[in-house]
């Protein structure tokens, strides 16, 4: 590792927009330099670099690649620790979300709602583990409330985050006592992309404590937060839901 490089290095998939976008201007706001990861949205990714190397030049290096391509593994964390000399963090963000009722399921839906949902965030660790080390770094995964809660007709999506919340948990037990592993599992933050029902956003808000719904500010506070602030916290999955997991 390079001590030379003077900010801590953080590699973020799926860091062009939504949820991802905002983790990464929160952790360039906190003194981090991005390596930032997309797959299609290069268009928002360059976008969003050039806003962040307007504050800070040479803060941020764009990456592209499929997170189903086991090369692409190995080939964003090299090219991360090549241009910086360091990794502090890594951030599995991305991730594919839709229904697969049960029925009409394929393998073709199985292996892309695996991919970025649990396989790559556990083969990306395993390539930066080193890097990580060294820096005495930490992993902190995306997850979902529904993890553990489950939501109608999306078996595969609710089992794929499942996977990701076991893997928080045993690399921390694994990768301890170097690298911190943690979760973070947002509730009602952003409704999908593709829209949700008014009234099914209604009823979400109405069983939910603090009586709205969350921000990416959120999510992103408690991803710096986990990083920066929690030396003495792995293996946790941190609730931003706004209380909605202790409701019924």
């Amino acid at each position: 590792m390079s001590p030379s490089h003077p900010h801590p290095v953080a590699l973020i998939t799926g860091g062009a927009k939504r949820v991802g976008a905002v983790i990464a201007r929160t952790l360039h706001a906190a003194g981090y330099d991005l390596a930032l990861h997309c797959r299609h949205s290069i268009d928002e990714a360059r976008l969003l670099a050039a806003e962040l190397e307007a504050q800070r030049p040479g803060s941020v290096l764009l990456l592209q690649g499929e997170l189903a391509d086991s090369q692409a593994w190995p080939r964003l964390v090299n090219e991360t620790v090549n241009r910086y000399g360091r990794l502090d963090a890594l951030v599995n963000n991305a991730s594919a979300f839709y229904a697969t009722p049960i029925g009409t399921a394929t393998a073709t839906q199985w292996n892309e709602l695996f991919a970025s949902n649990a396989q790559a965030p556990f083969f990306l660790a395993q390539a930066a583990m080193p890097a990580l080390r060294a820096a005495r770094g930490g992993i902190v995964n995306i997850v979902d409330i529904y993890a553990e809660r489950a939501i109608a007709e999306h078996p595969i999506y609710v089992m794929a985050k499942g996977a990701l919340a076991a893997m928080t948990r045993t690399l921390a037990l694994d990768l301890a006592p170097d690298i911190r592993v943690n979760g973070v599992a947002p509730g009602a933050v952003m409704w999908p992309s593709d829209g949700k029902p008014y009234d099914d956003q209604q009823a979400m808000l109405a069983r939910t404590p603090l009586g709205r719904d969350g921000t990416p500010e959120d999510v992103a506070g408690a991803v710096l937060w986990l990083l920066r602030d929690a030396p003495f916290v792995t293996g946790q999955i941190i609730r931003v839901d706004g209380g909605r997991s202790v409701s019924i």
